[in-house]
């Protein structure tokens, strides 16, 4: 029986042949398959069975030159797509590469306009809430400016605007009006800041002046009082013309703070770190009871600590030494970068220190901005700070050392290193 397939015989598969199965020594042939030709016509009559027995092909001609069978590789077409290229399983074309040097450039233009925006805008604000109620013009017989920038730095006892509650917890008793608590001289210039205290206690004379409020002019009669009675009389324009007529300095600018706003700024800042001394400060009529060491005070412990006097071995001298050294503290904490970058600080200080602060007509921000930046420098060691020169007292009065204090003005007018010591 021949198990062959149709068209194979045994004599295809001869003893002498090289197929499969061969017992010859030698190596297979290569078997060679005749090339089916794709679409041509089968021959008339029937259909011939091919070469070799191998079946018969279907043709694929259309008989218009094409397959009928589409490979997907001839169009170049994806598999899925539909015709057109089109439909969501496709290949896309690439989009154009973003513009980042575009891009950069509109970010960068718009935070600088919106700082510019925000800065314009918090200036307005700020200026707008400056208390400017000194009018210096009403100052009489004035000394010439000299170089450098000479401000009067005044700290009231005003209660204005305290609750009872508030007073009782700052104790600041409830006395009517307002007297000078402290009072210094900021002198700045290219020689570094210059901060000089006057004693409340200074034995002054009291000069010509036109009444603030009146316009009335009050001839000088040489009489001699405490320097913090002249504010006390007249307010900040005959304290004005008082150091200019005991000094011989010209003050350019005026800046006043109450008791409220003092402990406001120093809260808003987060506080003020000090050196307490040893044996700490306890002084029952300012309130303050601080151990020794170095602390952080708070607005109400920072009122106490430069209110305090008769706790000290100095008096007011003592006082006015802490005053200096508190002042200088709390500009270096205002001007820190956790401040100044802080909105949530910076917005608070300014809105606290500028609610309170009565300066001069002339005064505007960068003049009270530099204030603070050379208060910052005093602390800094680039300035010096000292009390006005003492030489003894009289009827409880300081007395000023009159040639040291010549000596100190012409310094200071010239906008020479100062080198005259105080007490």
């Amino acid at each position: 029986m021949n198990n062959w397939p149709e068209g194979w015989s045994d004599e295809n598969r001869g003893s002498g042949g090289y197929g499969h199965g061969s017992a010859s020594a030698r190596p297979d042939g290569a078997r060679v398959m005749r090339q089916v030709r794709r679409g041509s016509a089968a021959p008339s009559g029937g259909q011939a069975a091919p070469p070799y027995g191998v079946p018969p092909q279907p043709s694929y001609v259309d008989g218009q030159g094409h397959d009928g069978y589409d490979s997907g590789y001839n169009t170049g077409q994806v598999y899925g797509s539909p015709p057109g290229g089109g439909g969501g399983g496709g290949m896309r074309e690439p989009g154009p590469a973003p513009d980042w040097r575009r891009r950069i450039k509109w970010t960068a233009i718009t935070v600088v306009t919106v700082l510019v925006v925000t800065t314009v805008g918090t200036y307005f604000w700020a200026d707008s809430k400056l208390n400017r109620e000194v009018d210096l013009s009403k100052v009489i017989d004035r000394p010439e400016a000299g170089e450098g920038t000479n401000y009067l730095i005044v700290g009231s006892d005003s209660r204005a605007g305290m609750s009872a509650e508030e007073k009782k917890k700052l104790h600041t008793g409830s006395a009517e009006g307002k007297r000078t608590d402290s009072m210094m001289i900021l002198h700045t210039g290219g020689n570094g800041p210059t901060l000089i205290s006057l004693p409340r206690d200074s034995d002054v004379e009291i000069p010509t002046f036109v009444g603030s409020e009146s316009g009335k002019t009050y001839p000088g009669k040489g009489r001699h009082v405490k320097l913090n009675a002249a504010y006390a009389e007249d307010g900040p324009e005959l304290l004005v013309r008082t150091v200019e007529f005991n000094t011989g300095l010209h003050i350019d600018h005026y800046v006043e703070i109450g008791f409220a706003g003092f402990a406001n700024i120093v809260d808003a800042v987060g506080g003020v770190e000090m050196e307490i001394p040893k044996g700490g400060i306890k002084d029952s009529k300012s309130g303050a009871d601080l151990e020794e060491g170095k602390q952080t005070l708070n607005g109400e412990e920072a009122l106490a600590f430069v209110r305090t006097r008769y706790a000290l071995a100095g008096s007011d001298l003592d006082r006015t030494k802490n005053q200096q050294k508190f002042l200088a503290a709390l500009a270096n904490q205002a001007a820190t970068p956790g401040t100044v970058l802080n909105p949530f600080k910076l917005y608070p200080t300014m809105s606290a220190g500028l609610d309170t602060l009565i300066v001069d007509k002339d005064m505007g921000l960068f003049d009270l901005a530099s204030m603070f930046w050379a208060m910052k420098g005093v602390t800094g060691g680039e300035g010096k700070s000292m009390n006005m020169p003492i030489s003894g007292s009289s009827g409880g009065n300081l007395v000023w050392d009159k040639a040291k204090v010549k000596t100190l003005v012409e310094q200071l007018n010239n906008d020479e290193k100062v080198t005259v010591s105080g007490n």
